[in-house]
């Protein structure tokens, strides 16, 4: 399945009856869905349909969507003339003229009085007005179709990045695992070191207690499961990445345990070497959980 990106923008335009229809639609990241609408005056019967649409079609983001009306070109209501009542106003203008002096009466004049010249409204009947809706709804379908393939476009951009990351995380964890510090031998040596260290500084120190703390301290410092878990987190990942769809819940939970590993492994490092990869591995894992952000 595709990846999503919460974060896309589209455009449809349509026709019906000369009325011009256009949509845009936009998303941003967010926790669930959430519908933002700007319809015209008197199209306000289409929010619950239009909110419905969206929530069904998509799982994640903040959406925006605006409508549009007007007239197709060419389809301009024709102005219609009250001639009687021209007649009338115009032959009142020249009683006036020729009894007051007053200046005669244009024809932008009398056009402009209110009653002379009228541009009717077109009255809808109820089976009109329901193939409008029909007609706005497929333009709307048309803009969701542009604004989920933005949001795959960005989201396989999304599935590049994430796994690179993944493979880095992975990188490192290998590292960790091979580095010579973690070597048995190399932590006994470096706690006996100490022990000795210690014996030399106080002869009143119980032996037998000290080799019992260096024991725990090297069974502490053990990094093994640290590294089990990165490595079946980084399975997850990949199988999370392969299988798409609406995942970025999931790839959040598992950033917020590839960042208690990473923590883990720093707090228990003896070894400077380790503890530079810890903390690389932290960097590469916050970069991973930002991206996770966007996606839906």
């Amino acid at each position: 399945m595709n990846l999503q990106s919460m974060t896309g923008f589209a455009r449809a335009a349509g026709e019906y009856a000369g009325t011009a229809i256009a949509w845009e639609v936009k998303s941003v990241n967010g926790k669930s869905v959430e519908v933002r609408l700007r319809l015209p005056q008197g199209f306000e019967r289409l929010e619950p349909t239009v909110r419905q649409t969206i929530q069904k079609r998509f799982s994640r983001g903040n959406f925006q969507a605006t409508l549009t009306i007007g007239r197709a070109a060419g389809t301009q209501a024709q102005p219609v003339v009250n001639e009687a009542f021209l007649k009338d106003v115009a032959g009142l203008a020249k009683r006036l003229q020729e009894q007051f002096g007053v200046a005669p009466a244009t024809a932008d004049g009398l056009l402009s009085l209110r009653g002379v010249l009228d541009i009717p409204e077109t009255v809808e009947t109820e089976d009109e007005r329901s193939a409008l809706d029909v007609a706005i709804m497929a333009a709307l379908e048309e803009a969701l179709n542009g604004l989920e393939k933005a949001r795959q476009g960005e989201g396989e951009a999304l599935r590049s990045l994430l796994s690179g990351h993944i493979d880095a995380i992975e990188a490192l964890t290998l590292q960790a695992e091979a580095d010579p510090s973690r070597e048995p031998a190399a932590i006994r040596e470096r706690i006996a070191e100490q022990v000795r260290l210690l014996m030399d500084a106080s002869a009143n120190l119980d032996a037998s207690r000290l080799h019992m703390e260096a024991a725990f301290l090297a069974t502490k410092a053990d990094i093994r499961e640290e590294i089990d878990r990165l490595k079946t987190h980084v399975a997850s990942g990949r199988t999370l990445l392969n299988g798409g769809g609406a995942i970025g819940r999931k790839l959040d939970f598992l950033a917020q345990e590839f960042n208690r590993e990473s923590n883990t492994l720093c707090s228990k490092s003896n070894a400077a070497a380790v503890t530079a990869i810890g903390l690389e591995l932290k960097a590469v894992v916050d970069q991973f959980r930002e991206q996770v952000q966007n996606l839906e």
